[in-house]
Formats: C-alpha cells, structure tokens, sequence
C-alpha cells in the first residue's frame, strides 16, 4: 500500500506540473458545470468544504489527498465496526490529522446531518438518488449525481465526476491511469483468465435455490470482469435491461446460464454443498466443474464492487481467486 501511494502521489505531482488543455485548464476557471442523470450542476468556485452521500464517492476526495468533512458510515463489510473499510482508515491514517462526520444511511441519506456539515458540493456520482433526494441535497449545496443510471457508474466515471466537481480533473486522471497500470500488471500474470466468462450471483440461499438473483452487465461488479481480463456471457447481456443493474430466474431456467465459464456470488461452503446438491443447479457447468468463487460478507466480499481505493486493496487475492476458478472450468 505505502508503495502504491508514493507513485501515485508521484504521478499525481507530474500531471499537476506538466497537464495542458481542458483538463488543466478547467481546474482554475469557473463556474464549473456538471451535467448528469439528474439535471446540471453548476460550481461556482473550487469547493472547500467537501461531503459525500452513499457508497465509495468519499474514496476519490481521500484518494486526492482532500478529507470530505462528511460521508456514509460503511454499513457492509465492516469487520471492527468504526464505520470504515480497512482502505478508507489505512488512507486517512496517511493524511492529515480530521474527524470526517460518518452519516448513517441505514434508512437512507441523513439530509439533516449532511447540512450540519456546511459543504460547498456534495458527491453522489455512484449512488441511487431520486429526483427527490436530489432536490433536497441540492437545497444543501451543490450535488453531482450519477451520469446515466442508479448505482451503474464504474469507478473511473465516479473518478472522473468527482474529481471534477473538486476542480482536480487532471489529478483524476493520473489517479485512473495508475489503477489501470496496477490491474494491467496483476491481470497479467494469469493468463488463465482471457476468453473467459464470469457472472456474479446477487444472492442464493443454501434454504432455497428457487430463484436466481443476479446482477447485470450494468452493473460495476459485472463491468469489472472486463478490467480483469474477462467476458460477460450472452445470456447475462441478454438478460439485461437498460437502466437495471441486476435481475433474477427462476431456477427452472438455470440451464440458460450453461454459457457461464466462472460463478461468482457471495456464500459459504455450506452453499457450495447445497448447489451440488440441487438437481437443478448442479447441472450449470460452472457448478458441476467447480468454478465459483465464493466471496463472504467481508472486506474482501466487498471489494469485489471496485472503488478507486479499494481495487489495488483486494487486487491480488480477487484476481487470484477468479484464476482458481479459471482452471477448474477447463
């Protein structure tokens, strides 16, 4: 970790030194203006105080060297209970010294809390914001939602909208291009992958395998696979529908997924057993062959929904796990 922040801070101080054109030059003129999902958001000055609602839009701020005064309690994967994936503690522990406000959104965004804050933007580019909990945010500060689709913004376009809400577009894009270096360098040594075809399971319980929940080629699990070398079966991109980051069959229709290479969803051994065993779902080749990966509710389950901290945290053993199941789906 201390090595991927010393060059990225180094590609960092580069691009700030050496950037020319709309990138370099939109960080010092304003008003900035946003267009998204939502509607246009337009900044007026380089915000200072900087808070962020839902899931990972706070790790581009930290990622840049800024502390939001505000963001949302980890409410998944948060093994110690202090409201922070072990990525976002290990980056603050490397800035200076502030007492972020953690919103709890158990029950939605906190919109009282957030105002607390006083910020000057509010980051929502990964979320799912209604029309409603926009305009209301908007009331606060200025909000940035997402550019197409609830909760469907990879993690370079929440980088990118982020980023440039803050005024930083181009240390946006030196923080993209090192991540991207660090998947390419890791991909590479599992040549296993390429060709491949993966799915990610939302949820199955080992109690009832009824009905198959799964997320779609929408969805910033699923867009993953392709950073990582591999493909997204036809029947996932046909049981995809625009705007819809996850879907779900009967499981009487199993055998449409026979085309999926690598199962991916979160559970047990004791889910392993209980898909064996199912007269239906033991007959997906992926199953039969042995090639799931099996992600528990943890930081590294977590993980698997990449942010811009948390890609080169889980890297390594993600992609290890998913050439495991590489080789067994021969």
């Amino acid at each position: 970790m201390l090595k991927f922040w010393t060059a990225l801070r180094l590609a960092i101080g580069l691009t700030v030194l050496t950037a020319t054109g709309a990138a370099a030059q939109e960080a010092a003129t304003y008003p900035i203006s946003i267009k998204h999902a939502l509607g246009t958001t337009v900044i007026k000055q380089k915000p200072q105080r900087i808070a962020t609602v839902a899931w990972a839009n706070h790790e581009v701020p930290l990622a840049l060297g800024v502390v939001p005064v505000g963001f949302a309690r980890a409410n998944f994967g948060d093994d110690d209970g202090d409201g922070l994936l072990p990525w976002v503690a290990a980056r603050l522990k490397e800035l200076p010294p502030a007492k972020p406000v953690l919103f709890n959104e158990g029950d939605g965004i906190d919109f009282e809390a957030v105002a607390a804050t006083r910020p000057d933007v509010i980051l929502a580019s990964y979320s799912g914001l209604t029309q409603k909990d926009y305009a209301l945010l908007s009331q606060i500060a200025p909000v940035v939602a997402y550019p197409e689709a609830p909760w469907s913004t990879d993690w370079r376009d929440m980088i990118r909208f982020n980023s440039r809400a803050m005024g930083m577009s181009a240390e946006g894009t030196a923080l993209i291009a090192r991540i991207e270096k660090d998947i390419a360098e890791t991909i590479a040594q599992y040549p296993e992958l390429t060709g491949k075809s993966a799915m990610f399971i939302t949820h199955l319980s080992a109690q009832d395998l009824s009905k198959v929940s799964f997320y779609t080629a929408n969805d910033t699990r699923v867009r993953f696979f392709a950073d990582l070398g591999l493909t997204s079966p036809k029947s996932v991109l046909q049981a995809t529908v625009p705007g819809k980051y996850s879907g779900s069959i009967s499981t009487e229709r199993i055998d449409m997924f026979d085309d999926v290479d690598i199962l991916v969803t979160y559970g047990s051994a004791s889910l392993l057993d209980a898909l064996g065993k199912n007269p239906l779902t033991a007959k997906m080749p992926a199953v039969s062959k042995g090639a799931l990966v099996l992600l528990r509710p943890n930081p590294t389950g977590t993980a698997a929904n990449p942010t811009p901290l948390s890609i080169s945290w889980v890297l390594k053993d993600y992609v290890a796990l998913l050439a495991e199941a590489a080789r067994k789906s021969k």
